[in-house]
């Protein structure tokens, strides 16, 4: 998870309750992304917005639980605290890559999981996908919770995130959620916001899979596809 996310916050959207929604969501992840990766030459992978916590289960879930790569890293502007990885950089992922950084993050699959919403604007998000498609030997995977799913993970609300964003953050600002209320903490996407950002990079190469709770769209994962260019 990118940024320095408020801790008290943190706590309170992860309680046992919602981190076993959480954990449910992304053990569905988990089988879409092994089927996907099934039979692939694949040697190693970067996480990018690996966090430092470690309290809660679904912390980190998708990097521990996918298996058969030889090594694993990490790039984020936290410091993950899992053994598991054999180098990290402490990095915004919106900021240039120096040529030394691509070289030894460079890896065969490059996957982001519940990052790309707290980055900041579009202008950022862009810039963020930009990094990954870099960083991606042969494949990526870049995963957001859904705007339109009617519920709204983070502030627990429903429905209110589908008004324009200006008018939700005025909402959440007045409900005393003034971190949720500024963009550069959340700013949630949606299929379409994906695909617009894919065509500001010329990217035409990938797919967007989804996984449902509650009979809706929750998560959409965009698989992208850097062999399909070779």
């Amino acid at each position: 998870m990118e940024k320095n996310i408020d801790k008290n916050l943190y706590i309170k959207n992860h309680n046992s309750f919602f981190d076993k929604i959480i954990i449910k969501n992304r053990s569905k992840m988990l089988a879409l992304i092994t089927n996907f990766l099934k039979d692939k030459d694949l040697f190693d992978v970067l996480d990018v917005g690996s966090t430092s916590d470690l309290s809660n289960e679904s912390s980190n879930f998708l990097i521990k639980n996918l298996k058969n790569f030889k090594n694993y890293k990490s790039i984020s502007d936290q410091k993950p605290q899992l053994t598991l990885f054999s180098k990290s950089l402490k990095k915004l992922i919106t900021e240039n890559l120096t040529d030394k950084e691509l070289d030894e993050y460079r890896s065969d699959l490059v996957i982001s999981n519940a990052t790309i919403e707290h980055v900041g604007s579009f202008v950022n998000q862009v810039k963020m996908c930009e990094n990954i498609i870099k960083l991606s030997k042969k494949y990526f995977i870049i995963i957001t919770p859904n705007r339109f799913h009617p519920i709204e993970f983070h502030s627990k609300l429903p429905l209110l995130h589908w008004l324009p964003k200006k008018i939700y953050r005025k909402i959440l600002f007045l409900l005393g959620m003034k971190f949720l209320s500024k963009e550069e903490n959340l700013n949630l996407l949606s299929q379409s916001d994906l695909v617009k950002i894919m065509k500001n990079l010329n990217q035409s190469n990938y797919e967007i899979k989804n996984i449902n709770f509650l009979l809706f769209k929750s998560n959409l994962l965009l698989i992208g596809n850097k062999i399909w260019l070779l």
